[in-house]
């Protein structure tokens, strides 16, 4: 077993449990232990199999293999959709992030080197801690991952289910007007409010 399991915090943990998409935040490891938390700002999120190619895990000084539970969850963490792999889902993204941030100016034309610098910043401080912010429960859009204090929870079909490195579990309700903990970057969350709608595993429906 090997600590390249993401939770929705960003860190790494051991779980036998398998995920649903690949993550890569460049070479982080050594001797299959990783070392770093990242080593490049474009955070991307992959398909599991692309065009028949095979890797083996933690290969050295090949970039490192992160999986998730879901897109939710990789998107909580910092991720967002690889343009090789998942172009249609990177360029779907991209216009919705846009169309959420219309703040930045940017348009199809910008590089999405812009758009990772914006998420860097939002998703990890100087210190290697992750970065929250607070929003109202009544405006939390689907997908949204949130810090309470039983762990992270994510906003299902209006409830809060909390998250399992093997699925959803517990569902809760909050007041509408009651403030939460943010784990998915701003950005993101506004790109989930403009329409992007994040594939959440199926213990979640």
């Amino acid at each position: 077993m090997l600590q390249n399991r993401v939770d929705p915090s960003g860190n790494f943990i051991w779980t036998s449990a398998r995920g649903s998409y690949l993550g890569n935040r460049g070479v982080i490891h050594k001797d299959k232990e990783i070392v770093k938390v990242f080593n490049h700002k474009a955070w991307i999120t992959c398909l599991l199999e692309f065009k028949g190619r095979k890797r083996t895990v933690m290969t050295p000084d090949r970039w490192t293999e992160l999986f998730f539970l879901d897109e939710a969850t990789a998107f909580a963490a910092g991720h967002r959709p690889c343009f090789e792999c998942r172009r249609a889902d990177a360029l779907r993204f991209k216009s919705f992030w846009i169309k959420g941030n219309p703040e930045y100016d940017f348009d199809m034309k910008t590089s999405v080197q812009q758009i990772d610098r914006i998420i860097h910043a939002e998703r990890i401080d100087s210190g290697m801690k992750k970065v929250t912010h607070q929003r109202q429960f009544a405006n939390l859009p689907e997908g949204t991952f949130v810090s309470l204090k039983d762990g992270p929870f994510a906003i299902i079909k209006g409830a809060l289910r909390r998250w399992s490195p093997f699925g959803y579990e517990d569902r809760i309700t909050q007041p509408a007007d009651s403030w939460l903990t943010i784990l998915t970057p701003r950005s993101i969350v506004n790109a989930f409010q403009a329409g992007y709608m994040p594939q959440v595993h199926g213990s979640g429906q």
